[in-house]
């Protein structure tokens, strides 16, 4: 198992290009399941979770070629069974979406009940709850979900009862294939929703009203193949832009839906960054100094993401003043407060709320990183440490970051991955 080490307080200075996002990529990648024509994706990012999502796949009988660095090539003229195991979906949430694409296309399927980051319940009722209104008989047997749909799925009117990104994603995979209309209501708004449905239009789905809170799907015969490019990660760009904001200098973003972090520029520079923005690209530039407290709150978009909300800490765990950070889309998504608590931040968590009194510094210290976006919040506060910093369990980051010491790297922070002998 590897660790990243950082010696801190060296100003960022160069340019980083945003890989493809994750979030969409990956749920772009059961787009194929539907068809028997091929699908590439370009745009993709190469991590950790798109690689146990292709082995899934594969199980199931999809043809997955890597064609460059950010190039795949999916392709499933038949399946080849209709069951998603355990040892396979345990290793990440979104690949559970598989199940409604495979009921979708086969009229049945098997799929275990998902694993992922340990940030909360995040049950799957909504998932399984669309997929009955589609008409589809549920059961649940030994850590599984058995679901049958003999007479083909029927369009629906779903009702979310809160805003949920996977259910939504999941009711588009399975009703576009379904007989008649579907009508989501209180769906997500994400622009990782507009990107899926923006692949199957041009599969030959009629879906209309992403990126709002209704969205009409109607029911297609079959989905022809297509070439799409995956959405810039926005996350990505949201952390490299915080990086930059806490550690200094100034750094480039290329690459950028900056249209995408509506929420997040304007509080990077009430910290005290200026924020520069270009058609595709933004610059983030800050001097000396600590800088501004700043109050957040996370909630669905256009809100203020959830998965920016550690690093955001990161910052304002600095400032020169008191923050107030509340969660409100995830419990128990405070657990890297104490790790910058080893670094010397001074945080007091109470519940939802993280109250955050700026300290002049962090210093280097052994971290450990327990979820995705809690690692990079690590980072980025390294990247302002005095001294050394050692992160563990890296294997968080490789989930959803491609090659992050090289991109940082790049633009002068002191980071190298090595071997973790007590991994």
């Amino acid at each position: 198992m590897d660790k990243i080490v950082i010696e801190g307080s060296y100003p960022l200075r160069g340019e980083i290009r945003i890989s493809g996002a994750k979030n969409s990529a990956i749920k772009l990648m059961a787009v194929p399941l539907l068809t028997d024509r091929p699908v590439t994706l370009t745009n993709m990012p190469r991590l950790r979770d798109t690689r146990s999502m292709g082995g899934l796949l594969e199980h199931l009988g999809l043809s997955v070629e890597q064609d460059g660095d950010s190039t795949l090539k999916l392709h499933a003229p038949d399946l080849a069974g209709t069951e998603a195991p355990y040892d396979l979906v345990r290793k990440m949430r979104a690949s559970f979406n598989v199940l409604g694409p495979i009921l979708a296309r086969e009229g049945q399927a098997r799929v275990s009940l998902p694993g992922g980051c340990a940030i909360g319940a995040r049950p799957v009722d909504l998932h399984l709850k669309a997929l009955e209104a589609l008409g589809a008989k549920i059961e649940l047997e030994q850590g599984y979900v058995i679901a049958s749909a003999k007479g083909g799925l029927k369009g629906a009117e779903i009702s979310f009862p809160f805003v949920s990104v996977g259910a939504t994603e999941h009711a588009m995979l399975a009703a576009v294939l379904a007989k008649g209309e579907t009508v989501l209501m209180n769906a997500a708004r994400e622009p990782e929703i507009v990107d899926l449905a923006d692949c199957l239009n041009a599969m030959g789905a009629k879906i209309t009203g992403a990126g709002r809170s209704e969205v009409r799907i109607e029911g297609v015969a079959s989905l022809s193949g297509t070439t799409h490019s995956v959405v810039p990660d926005r996350i990505e760009a949201g952390t490299y832009a915080l990086a930059a904001a806490t550690a200094g200098g100034s750094v480039r973003l290329t690459n950028v839906r900056h249209d995408h972090l509506g929420a997040l520029w304007p509080l990077i520079a009430q910290a005290g960054a200026r924020v520069s923005l270009d058609d595709d690209s933004v610059l983030i530039e800050r001097g000396t100094g600590r800088p501004n407290p700043v109050d957040i709150d996370t909630s669905a978009y256009p809100g203020f993401p959830t998965d920016l909300q550690a690093q955001f800490m990161a910052l304002v765990g600095l400032a020169d003043g008191t923050s107030i950070i509340r969660e409100n889309i995830f419990e128990n998504r405070f657990m890297h407060c104490p790790e910058l608590i080893r670094m010397g931040a001074d945080i007091t968590v109470r519940g939802r709320e993280a109250i955050v009194r700026g300290v002049p510094e962090y210093v280097g210290a052994p971290v450990m990183a327990t979820d995705l976006r809690a690692s990079a919040s690590l980072v980025n506060a390294g990247l302002a440490a005095r001294g050394e910093t050692h992160i563990s369990r890296v294997y968080h980051l490789d989930r959803g970051f491609e090659h992050i010491e090289v991109k940082l790297g790049n633009c002068g922070a002191h980071i190298r991955r090595m071997p973790d002998e007590e991994g």
